[in-house]
């Protein structure tokens, strides 16, 4: 998109837009900035076509901003973005201006302002440039959880407090090493707010809920208002169903398990969310009245909600964030929770020796706090569901650390009967190869479909396996092995795919539909219509066991899901998963997105693909650019940035 005029191929933002660096988007933002500065863009001329001028260099920098919020980056670093390019990572028709020349070109620019101004256009002394938007939702969140971070609760009976701890957390008989659900929950007692991170099996789950009844025993008379929250309706529904299964178990007198909430909602529901805004009712203005918020699977969480989250909650009240730092990041743009663990892993000495009086715990020595938030969070070592013996666990451990060779070790070692590997030639190989995984895994679930069983009993069957993929589109894509699954079944008769509406077809809604009250990741099954013989409804499955039936033209956007991406999977849980990667590398691909879709299985762990581009992912960690990190950990290091 250019201003309808034809695009210049010696223009550099027509040159990255054909060769699929910019979208229209970034290159209309980029020329937008440029008629906002009050200056046209230069046309090009022989011999400088490839070095920009003033204006031609605020173009490139806006529009690579742009590009930089649509691929997850808070902002571009333009100083590794022109190291990068000048390495040879770009095309060799555009060459950016050198780099202090560029800085200065846009400082002098009124639609740039430093750090604290309002310009359309943020550029920082790093060389971060930040659309204005995303440079106050982290300088907000930032600010936010340093403020927390500092404020200790007020009054704090540490006698009741050390045996509240040892009744809610008698010591597990394979524990090795100290309790870091007892450790989280005595600084959950004593901070305004508390990060817990940890994999899958590590208890964050059940920990929240013990933290939840230590506060709910010392809130005197007026009853805690607690609410508990995910980013998507899946992991509302998994957080929810925790707690009510976990809660009788505690031992709580009435009127303190009364103030243990068993319904979680999404964030968008928690904060008032409007159809087609975005704004919410709740805000700074209008703060939520909680005294305490939960929110889990904060990986999947982007900058901007978290926010918007953190600034509608009263700085009075206590924030508990859960999550698995290791996981992909969220699809919105943003890292959140890796980087407010980016310093975590040891406590300040004072506050340690608190801890370990508290807890009874041997902590690992502390050492001198570069941020508030080194006494705010922890991390939960321990997997309670993948022992010493797990080759899932294992090799969660080797993929996080990046070692692709250990990872093929365990993979090939016959020991491990929780994890195999398959290579495949190519895409042509895959309905041979996956035939047989496919129908084992689906068959059941299909048998109950045939058989009119229970819904619960078919959703239960259905969650058992679940086939996951990196991408979407190409013949590796969600959406060819959605038809590879639905073909290889169709053969077997265990479905008629020849209707598109047939008895168990799953499928999972694809956009939030709040009349229906259906969110992005809700997963239905079409069934026989018990009403109308000869018709199906695709029936959803609430947490709280009702079922919801709607006709199938009344559904919003949905897919096909026998097969899923590895993002949509985050917040879910199944015995057996196959894991399909590409053939071919794929910016997609990373340790984070391998270790996110190993960790989906309870069981067995399945992967089929090339080693090379396997191996390849481990070895790459995802970065997202952004200043976060900086500003929870290195500037308060600084005595600045807050």
């Amino acid at each position: 998109m250019s201003d309808g005029a034809p695009a210049d191929r010696r223009d550099p933002l027509a040159i990255l837009r054909e060769r699929e660096v910019l979208t229209d988007l970034d290159v209309y933002f980029g020329r937008f900035m440029s008629r906002l500065n009050g200056r046209a863009a230069p046309e090009s001329a022989a011999g400088t076509e490839s070095r920009p001028a003033m204006a031609g260099a605020l173009e490139l920098a806006a529009a690579l901003a742009s590009r930089a919020s649509g691929q997850g980056d808070v902002c571009v670093n333009l100083r590794q973005w022109a190291w990068r390019w000048s390495a040879g990572a770009g095309s060799a028709a555009v060459v950016p201006p050198p780099i202090d020349e560029w800085l200065r070109c846009l400082r002098s620019s009124p639609v740039v302002g430093w750090p604290g101004e309002r310009h359309p256009l943020i550029l920082d002394r790093r060389g971060r440039l930040y659309l204005y938007r995303y440079w106050s939702y982290e300088r907000q969140l930032a600010d936010d959880l340093l403020q927390r971070a500092e404020a200790d609760w007020e009054t704090v009976e540490e006698t009741r407090l050390r045996a509240d701890l040892d009744r809610l957390f008698p010591r597990h008989p394979d524990l090795e090493g100290p309790d870091g659900q007892k450790v989280a929950a005595a600084v959950a007692a004593l901070k305004r707010l508390c990060v817990i991170s940890g994999g899958p099996g590590t208890g964050k789950t059940s920990t929240v809920l013990r933290i939840l009844a230590l506060l709910a025993a010392r809130s005197g008379e007026r009853p805690l208002r607690i609410a508990l929250a995910a980013p998507t309706g899946k992991a509302a529904a998994r957080l929810q169903e925790a707690i009510r299964a976990a809660k009788p178990g505690l031992g709580l007198e009435p009127e303190q398990a009364a103030q243990i909430p068993e319904e979680a909602s999404t964030l968008h529901r928690l904060l008032g969310g409007r159809p087609d805004s975005a704004s919410f009712r709740y805000s700074g203005e209008n703060p939520l009245p909680l005294d305490v918020l939960v929110v889990d699977e904060v990986s999947m969480v982007g900058l901007a909600l978290m926010a918007k989250t953190v600034g509608a909650l009263p700085l009075e009240s206590r924030l508990i964030l859960l999550g698995d730092k290791d996981q992909l990041a969220s699809v919105e743009a943003g890292s959140v929770l890796g980087e407010i663990c980016a310093g975590a892993g040891r406590f300040s000495p004072a506050f340690r020796a608190r801890l370990a009086d508290l807890t009874g715990e041997t902590l690992p020595r502390g050492r001198e706090a570069s941020s508030p938030l080194t006494d705010a969070i922890v991390l939960l070592r321990h997997s309670f569901r993948f022992g010493a013996a797990s080759g899932i666990g294992a090799l969660a451990r080797a993929v996080n650390r990046g070692d692709a060779a250990e990872a093929f070790s365990l993979l090939d070692d016959s020991r491990h009967g929780d994890i195999d590997w398959r290579s495949l030639a190519d895409a042509q190989a895959l309905p041979e190869q996956l035939a047989r995984p496919v129908t084992a895994g689906f068959k059941p679930y299909l048998q109950a479909v045939a058989s009119r069983a229970e819904p619960a009993k078919i959703f239960e069957r259905f969650n058992r396996f679940r086939v996951l993929g990196a991408l979407r589109g190409g013949p590796f894509g969600v959406e060819a092995l959605n038809r590879l699954c639905e073909t290889v079944l169709h053969d077997r008769k265990l479905i008629d795919n020849r209707q598109a509406w047939y008895p168990g077809r799953p499928v999972m809604i694809a956009r939030n539909d709040y009349n229906l009250r259906l969110f992005n990741g809700d997963i239905g099954i079409a069934l026989p219509d018990p009403n109308e013989p000869g018709r199906v409804k695709v029936f959803f499955l609430g947490s709280d066991g009702v079922l919801r039936g709607f006709a199938p033209a009344r559904l919003p956007e949905h897919e096909t899901v026998y097969a899923m991406t590895a993002h949509k999977s985050q917040g879910s849980e199944f015995e057996r998963v196959l894991v399909v990667t590409p053939d071919q590398p794929s910016p997609v691909l990373s340790r984070e997105l391998v270790y996110t879709a190993l960790t989906r299985a309870k069981q067995q762990a399945s992967f089929y693909g090339a080693p090379a581009v396997f191996a390849a992912a481990v070895e790459r960690r995802l970065r997202r650019s952004s200043g976060l990190r900086d500003r929870l950990w290195v500037e308060p290091r600084l005595g600045g940035g807050r």
